[in-house]
């Protein structure tokens, strides 16, 4: 088993950067590939950010390309979205998931995180 513990979220104003931090615990003997999601009410999670599991390779959403940008510590057992340019439309809560190798689907990932909130006002 897997333990993703997010961090990071917060209020913040348009325009504004905040970085989220996942810390994984428990069974982390091997490397998974990570992604970030957001779930805001009333609307299906989506798929945010991808890594794969050296960090070669990452992956986005259109709506975040150039915005945010996905990184991991594998030895510090760390993942890290860094939020840049803010918009009340980013305001959701973010989970970090875990899985055997990126992909856009929530089904994809095994371990998940209880997420953190992120509001962005206007």
């Amino acid at each position: 088993q897997v333990q993703l513990v997010e961090s990071g979220g917060g209020l913040v104003q348009t325009g504004d950067s905040l970085r989220l931090s996942c810390a994984a615990s428990g069974r982390t003997s091997s490397v998974y590939a990570m992604g970030w999601f957001r779930q805001s009410p009333g609307k299906e999670r989506e798929f945010v950010a991808g890594i794969s599991r050296i960090g070669s390779s990452t992956y986005y959403a259109d709506s975040v390309k150039g915005r945010l940008t996905i990184s991991r510590d594998n030895a510090k057992k760390m993942v890290y979205l860094q939020m840049n340019s803010l918009k009340p439309e980013d305001t959701a809560v973010y989970y970090c998931a875990a899985g055997r190798v990126v992909a856009r689907g929530s089904d994809e990932y095994a371990y998940w995180g209880q997420g953190t909130q992120v509001t962005v006002s206007s």
